[in-house]
């Protein structure tokens, strides 16, 4: 009965705290976008902006996450910045005196890793994805000039800092009342994708294998189809009563799949529709989206990832 009461909580979650991608910030005083709320006992999230980054937001426009298991606290992203992290384990240290044992990064992205300079200056442990880590290496530096361009001052001291661990497929921690499985279930929305499931609370912290209030971006090196396949292999497959996305609020395995493995399909089915026609590319980044023209970044995303899809599939 409890499970069903919060589940039906969740399904009205969005709406009760309005988010939007034209509210700047909702935590003044904060460089947080938004106080971390408990989404179900023990396993927190500070909820992000579904907006790109920005100076208002300080960045924050993913969902910053943290267990805190009875023997220590486990972290779920670095964040955008030093100040992000700086000011999540504020918000920890008023919930909890147990000290933070653990980060993991839900990807390469800056707003998954720039802040785990304050996290290594505090000696924590990072986990990351080996596809991660290799993004970090690789792309670090054009990712931290990137959040300076927009955070300007609030930039100050982030670094970049790689990860002290790897895994590859799956890495299971044990930890005062939690078991936490970190795991890599196949390729999705971009290099390293991470999500960590807590089989005994059925609740998984997505990362951006799914999106339900902002629309999700195809990157040039995201394959929707293996999207797809990841999804309904995989991801499908561990039930998860609550879902923590990596953007906007806790919600649950359905509307997920409404607006990330849905509107993939609908989309790839638009474009071939467009290809068997003969269309071209300049006409195929104005093929119908208006059943996802609700979603937030829908006016920055709908012709890019309509653009990127027709040139998956112009091939196959």
């Amino acid at each position: 009965m409890m499970h069903r009461l919060i589940a039906a909580l969740l399904i009205c979650l969005p709406a009760v705290l309005a988010a939007s991608e034209d509210i700047p910030d909702q935590y003044p005083g904060s460089p947080l976008y938004a106080k971390p709320v408990e989404v179900i006992p023990h396993v927190w999230s500070a909820i992000g902006a579904t907006a790109p980054p920005t100076y208002e937001n300080s960045g924050h426009n993913n969902n910053l996450s943290f267990i805190v298991t009875g023997d220590g606290v486990v972290v779920i992203n670095g964040g955008a910045a030093y100040i992000l992290a700086e000011a999540l384990h504020e918000e920890i240290m008023k919930v909890t005196d147990q000290p933070v044992k653990l980060v993991i990064d839900e990807n390469g992205q800056g707003h998954a890793i720039l802040g785990n300079s304050y996290w290594s200056e505090q000696g924590v442990p990072i986990l990351a994805h080996v596809d991660a880590a290799h993004e970090i290496e690789e792309n670090g530096p054009r990712i931290l000039e990137g959040m300076k361009r927009y955070n300007e001052d609030k930039a100050q001291g982030t670094f970049v800092a790689a990860p002290t661990e790897t895994f590859d497929d799956k890495r299971v921690i044990e930890m005062g009342d939690f078991r936490i499985e970190v795991l890599h279930l196949g390729p999705a929305h971009g290099p390293g994708d991470t999500q960590v499931w807590l089989p005994e609370q059925g609740l998984v912290i997505a990362g951006d294998m799914a999106f339900h209030e902002r629309m999700l971006p195809i990157f040039e090196d995201t394959v929707a189809l293996d999207w797809i396949d990841t999804w309904e292999c995989c991801f499908e497959a561990l039930n998860a009563t609550y879902v923590i996305p990596g953007h906007g609020h806790p919600t649950n395995m359905a509307q997920v799949r409404r607006y990330t493995r849905d509107y993939l399909v609908y989309l790839r089915e638009k474009i071939g529709e467009h290809l068997e026609n003969g269309g071209d590319l300049k006409d195929a980044y104005y093929v119908d989206q208006t059943p996802f023209a609700h979603l937030d970044t829908y006016e920055e995303l709908a012709t890019r990832n309509a653009g990127r899809i027709y040139e998956q599939m112009e091939f196959e």
